[in-house]
């Protein structure tokens, strides 16, 4: 077995981008695409997040009677509302994985 068969298959060295490649990157129309798709997913869905977050809270804090309704057994609203951020957070990602790998 010679040097050369042991080099063969393994990668070349890359070169880094210098500050002007990633300057005419982001200038390119297709990241501008790029970016305006990933936007068009993720502040829509940050605000609904937050505006649902922001419910939660408010709903804790200025309606404990509401959120100490009985819903089954010991089982009350709050709970299973508090117990919905966590389902929003997974299926939020798992929208958001989705749409990334059909998207972008």
């Amino acid at each position: 077995m010679t040097t050369a068969d042991l080099s063969e298959g393994v990668p070349q060295k890359r070169r880094a981008p210098d500050a002007q490649a990633f300057v005419d990157m982001q200038a390119s129309p297709e990241f501008q695409e790029l970016r305006h798709r990933l936007r068009s997913f993720v502040f829509p869905m940050t605000a609904f997040f937050l505006a649902w977050y922001a419910a939660y809270v408010l709903l804790a804090t200025y309606a404990p009677e509401f959120m100490a309704t009985k819903v089954i057994g010991n089982i009350n609203l709050g709970i299973i509302l508090g117990l919905g951020q966590f389902v929003t957070t997974f299926v939020i990602t798992a929208l958001y994985v989705k749409f990334a790998n059909r998207e972008l």
